[in-house]
């Protein structure tokens, strides 16, 4: 049996004890807490929670149900017989005074009596703006190397699908050395998949943007979209593939520029047409027909220069308002896809706006045999 000196000097030894840890929790960054369980109060928060939160003891007493979240179950796991007091919270935003909101993780433990019985709650507050501006700057990352990567290799593959389609004049070792082209694009963007895939992307918030498109798909959703303005919007289609390498967003503005035009510049009850079907040279066509007044011949070509607009455009009865960029936008966005766009009057009336988008011939791709020379002609 301890002797009272003994019990005196062990007391002694548990204040000094409880003096240092709470030297240590004052002096700690993170916010540290105990909750009593009986009566759903705080009784312990460290100053940090002023520093970090705005928040002392008496104001921070409306925290405590968030802080003893899920307790209840918790309680009721540990009497059924686990153990694993110790729970770390996802997530969540902490309420600072002044309002707003900071991305904090919370770590809580659960504190027994040496009858087993749940008496409290300690935890641990800790701040993870830190984190939080570190996944953003992932994605920052992620954009950048999509945008500066896919853009100039969508460049050269729509370039190169456009060669491909159109050369059928063209030699073989000429062909062989766009087929070798298309294969390391090819490469390239499997890279850009591997180390940008989805399950990547989505561990750091961001999906991968899509970089195929249905062009029958592509039409119907543009058409309906333009029909809440004019009703009178068909749509024709034939032969054209499933899917077919584009950027999604730029050919769907693309097509409302197109539509757009059409609407402000055709009478109100007349018809607009949408064809898709396969070109005559190779690759798609997507046609929007209106029966407005035309354009000049010699507007064809400078109606898709910046700032230029057709004559059209005054001579209305009720001057239509615009700034001359939505085609030359169009040009713009097709162009980076080895895309192109024209126009044409028809000899009935309006105007009829063609985008050409390059396609792979169905017969699989192969390298350039190894005899070729630096140049990847034969040798």
């Amino acid at each position: 049996m301890a002797t009272v000196p003994e019990l005196q000097a062990a007391l002694q030894r548990a204040q000094d004890n409880e003096a240092r840890y709470r030297l240590m929790l004052e002096h700690s960054g993170a916010v540290c807490w105990t909750v009593d369980c009986a009566s759903l109060r705080l009784v312990y928060l460290s100053p940090a929670a002023l520093e970090r939160f705005g928040y002392t003891l008496e104001q921070a007493q409306a925290l405590a149900p968030m802080l003893l979240q899920d307790l209840p179950a918790r309680i009721a796991r540990y009497a059924a017989g686990d153990h694993s007091v110790r729970f770390l919270s996802s997530e969540s935003e902490q309420p600072h005074r002044d309002g707003r909101l900071i991305p904090v993780e919370i770590d809580s433990t659960l504190v027994c009596n040496a009858d087993g019985d749940v008496t409290s709650v300690v935890g641990v507050i800790r701040d993870t703006s830190s984190r939080r501006e570190l996944l953003e700057q992932q994605k920052k990352f992620a954009s950048m190397v999509s945008h500066e990567f896919r853009t100039p290799l969508a460049t050269i593959d729509g370039a190169v699908q456009r060669l491909e389609s159109t050369g059928a004049h063209h030699d073989e070792a000429t062909r062989k050395r766009y087929r070798k082209i298309q294969s390391a694009v090819d490469r390239m963007l499997e890279l850009l998949e591997e180390y940008l895939s989805p399950e990547r992307l989505a561990s750091i918030g961001r999906q991968r943007l899509a970089n195929e498109i249905s062009p029958r798909a592509l039409l119907e959703d543009a058409a309906g979209a333009a029909r809440l303005r004019r009703p009178q919007i068909s749509v024709h289609s034939e032969g054209l593939p499933q899917w077919l390498r584009a950027d999604p967003n730029g050919m769907r503005l693309c097509l409302e520029i197109l539509l757009d035009n059409a609407i402000k510049y055709s009478p109100q009850d007349s018809p607009i047409v949408m064809t898709g079907r396969l070109a005559p040279e190779g690759g798609v066509e997507l046609l929007v027909r209106d029966h407005g007044p035309g354009l000049a011949p010699d507007e064809h070509e400078r109606v898709f220069e910046r700032g230029v607009r057709g004559a059209a455009a005054q001579a209305m009865a009720e001057p239509v308002a615009g700034s001359g960029l939505g085609l030359y936008m169009a040009r713009s966005v097709l162009e980076v896809q080895g895309a192109s766009i024209s126009v044409r009057n028809l000899s009935e009336s309006g105007a009829e706006f063609r985008i050409w988008l390059p396609m792979l011939a169905p017969a699989g791709k192969s390298l350039a045999p190894d005899g070729c020379s630096s140049d990847n002609s034969l040798t």
